[in-house]
């Protein structure tokens, strides 16, 4: 049998470096708890640390007979990791921070006592991982795999079903497929459970992948299902039942009962039913400084410097949307209702033109002179249209290129309409920074990050425009070039002057 107060100091250590870098790195641990207060779908993250403590000390007599000594080659692993939490910080890419934070966690543990603990607790540590909120861009694809999966279903019932994007009508109602009907909750809730059921119930691997790989298959298959029948049950009932409440309360009985399966199933095959005797202790570990003080000074650098880079003034430029052009004039009037739901910039500049062959066209610019906390240019909160928007619908957004003003341009399109007020509009959208036009959010957080960390400016800008129509789309899109073959070039030479000191 083990002595345990033998290892208290070590354990004591571990614990000691967990919460130094935890404080240090606080704005990243902070961001992890605010989202699960605020989130059910992240919920679950507040409870990853106690299981996978719990599992350590299920299998502590295993790890006791692991031999123990720094390794110090973890300290290349734990720079790694700090070089992404600081480009992570600096460029606002949240999710990174926070799994480069829980991996200095684990690193830590390698530091401390080697790679063979590393190796025996690499369930319990890799468990932590899940303590990450993460998972927000698999929405999308799980959205239109709902509606696929549904509009499939009922179409080879027989029910006639006219859909556009993610919206679609039955001869009893419309519906939609938004954000709370993608399955993500049931996604996240499954993983993390799967995980944990199939390593606590198998010994071999094999059987541990392929009831993970169940548990991430079934409910996405179960959520399409549930919303079939969803449909259904308010179809044959006249839109009377599976509405509001009732709504999401089906979804929580279905996920249960399925979950309920696929852990029946699984036991099937279990291995739990005998544990392997725990090998004789090992001598416990003597508590080393050094690694603890190396650790702790390699966080406090990149923290120090990320706070350093957060102290910087705006840059707010006299920034003016172009004149208009021959054939052009500036007009004080709409055509639509509709604006971009954009937050956090430092300027928002709106204009509309219109062209003497009759179509308008809005122009949006939202600047943003600095990089920071709910201030950036790539953010989940700017987008085109709030889901469950009273007037206005977005049918997608599509990547693509056209020629404008002799060059090919990237942008995002999005088909917008407000079928109560009889209006269509075709919306392009691209960014700009540092004289360069895009639309991929990845290579933006690292150009931004690239810059701040040299100690550049981070200036950027969102360009939006807009034009409305009614039959053809083409005759937007040939609009929209018309117009950009105008104005772009004006537009671009005054926002590259705008990165100017």
């Amino acid at each position: 049998m083990m002595n345990r107060s033998t290892w208290y100091p070590a354990v004591s250590v571990l614990a000691l470096v967990w919460a130094a870098s935890a404080a240090l790195l606080h704005p990243t641990l902070l961001s992890m708890v605010q989202i699960w207060e605020r989130s059910e779908t992240f919920a679950h993250g507040s409870v990853i640390l106690p299981i996978s403590l719990w599992l350590v000390w299920r299998m502590r007599h295993r790890l006791a007979a692991v031999p123990t000594a720094p390794d110090w080659r973890a300290s290349a692993a734990i720079v790694l990791l700090l070089l992404g939490w600081l480009a992570a910080r600096v460029g606002g890419v949240l999710v990174v921070e926070q799994y480069a934070l829980v991996g200095i966690w684990i690193a830590s543990v390698w530091l401390l006592f080697g790679l063979a603990m590393l190796r025996a607790a690499a369930f319990p540590l890799g468990f932590l991982l899940l303590m990450v909120p993460n998972g927000e861009a698999l929405i999308p694809p799980l959205i239109n795999f709902t509606a696929d999966f549904t509009v499939a279903a009922v179409k080879l019932i027989g029910i006639p079903v006219y859909r556009e994007g993610t919206f679609f009508s039955l001869p009893t109602g419309d519906w939609s497929v938004v954000e709370a009907c993608s399955g993500l909750r049931y996604l996240i809730a499954s993983l993390t459970l799967g995980l944990l059921y199939a390593y606590l119930t198998y010994r071999s691997p094999w059987k541990r992948v392929a009831f993970t790989i169940a548990a991430v298959v079934v409910p996405i298959l179960a959520n399409g299902a549930r919303a079939t029948m969803i449909v259904l049950i308010a179809h044959y009932s006249d839109m009377k039942l599976a509405l509001g409440v009732d709504h999401f309360i089906y979804g929580w009985v279905w996920f249960g009962i399925v979950m309920l399966l696929m852990f029946w199933v699984g036991l099937l095959w279990r291995e739990d039913h005998d544990e392997p005797a725990a090998p004789p202790p090992a001598p416990p570990p003597r508590p080393d400084w050094r690694p603890v003080a190396a650790v702790l000074a390699l966080v406090a650098l990149p923290a120090a410097y990320a706070l350093h880079l957060s102290d910087k003034t705006v840059h707010v430029p006299g920034l003016a949307l172009p004149d208009p052009a021959p054939g052009w004039a500036r007009v004080m009037d709409a055509p639509t209702s509709w604006q971009p739901h954009w937050r956090g910039m430092d300027q928002m500049l709106i204009g509309h033109y219109r062209s003497d062959a009759g179509p308008t066209v809005s122009l949006y610019v939202a600047w943003y002179g600095a990089q920071r906390h709910d201030a950036e240019l790539i953010n989940s909160q700017n987008y085109m249209v709030p889901e469950r928007h009273p007037v206005w619908r977005d049918f997608g957004r599509t990547v693509t290129r056209h020629e404008v003003a002799g060059h090919m341009l990237p942008l995002a399109s999005h088909r917008l309409d407000a079928p109560a007020e009889l209006q269509r509009l075709l919306v392009w959208q691209w960014h700009r920074i540092q004289g360069r036009d895009g639309i991929s959010p990845y290579r933006a957080k690292l150009e931004l990050a690239w810059s701040a960390l040299l100690g550049r400016g981070d200036e950027a800008a969102a360009v939006i425009v807009a034009a409305p129509y009614a039959g053809d789309q083409a005759e937007a899109e040939a609009t929209l070039r018309a117009f950009l073959d105008a104005h772009k070039p004006a537009l671009d030479a005054a926002l590259d002057r705008a990165n100017e000191p």
